[in-house]
């Protein structure tokens, strides 16, 4: 757990993680990471095949996590700015790290990944996102997403061309447009959201809401919301029971006013 200030409120940030295989697939390709003292959490879903997926996966995860960690180490009181601009650059370095890996070793040919990674400063989380893994936000008992898929599906949707409601019948969901290992000049999209006590936030591989939908995702969540492990295991074993079509992961940050 950690515990940070912002707005005369003292917050805490407890930190839980799974992750699964599912039902069909055999090897598992997401990689999770988080540091509750550093107060940051890194969730990636690996693409390009048997074991490259994994490696570009756990590279994102891993090497994110440890600077975010080494940055608040040295200082303190750095801000959600200086988060978002540590954010960017480390996600540009590991994009750089699986495409130079890619190239020195045909095995992990094609290989990348999507991201989500969430990182907290007084009472401010900021996301760095890429591709369609996810952050939610249940607040008040009510669930709301706080990324925006980089998918064609979505492109599809933003564009009117497909209405939302109809989104879970089409196939296809899964090509994403925006991801490491693909373009040497990724850009993540970063974002500040401002945190309060009794917030839950959700970092998820596709695995989970392509398996449940958010009205599903959301009443797990107020469920167990004082229970984050119990809700990640839930979670995870509801994906699998809808079908488990692919590799399921979930981070679950609980917000808590400090005693």
């Amino acid at each position: 757990m950690a515990k940070t200030s912002g707005s005369n409120v003292v917050l805490q940030y407890d930190m839980v993680s799974l992750t699964h295989p599912g039902r069909v697939r055999e090897h598992n390709e997401d990689a999770v990471a988080f540091d509750a003292l550093a107060q940051v959490a890194v969730l990636a879903d690996g693409m390009g095949g048997y074991a490259a997926g994994e490696v570009a996966s756990g590279m994102a995860t891993a090497q994110i996590c440890a600077r975010i960690s080494r940055l608040k180490a040295d200082y303190p009181k750095v801000t959600a700015l200086d988060l978002s601009t540590e954010l960017r650059f480390a996600v540009r370095h590991v994009n750089a790290e699986i495409l130079r890996a890619a190239r020195g070793n045909a095995q992990f040919s094609g290989m990348g990944a999507t991201l989500v990674a969430v990182a907290f400063t007084g009472n401010v989380a900021v996301i760095a996102h890429a591709g369609d893994s996810r952050v939610y936000l249940l607040r008040q008992r009510q669930l709301r997403l706080l990324t925006h898929d980089h998918s064609a599906l979505q492109e599809q949707i933003d564009m009117g061309l497909i209405l939302p409601e109809d989104a879970e019948k089409i196939g296809g969901k899964n090509l994403v447009t925006r991801a490491l290992g693909v373009d040497v000049k990724l850009e993540p999209d970063i974002a500040m959201h401002p945190m309060l006590a009794g917030d839950v936030l959700l970092l998820c591989s596709d695995g989970l809401n392509d398996m449940l939908t958010d009205a599903k995702i959301e009443a797990v969540m107020q469920r167990y919301a004082e229970h984050p492990a119990a809700a990640a295991r839930q979670l995870v074993e509801d994906a699998n029971a809808a079908g488990g079509r692919d590799n399921v992961s979930v981070i679950l940050v609980n917000v808590h006013a400090s005693a």
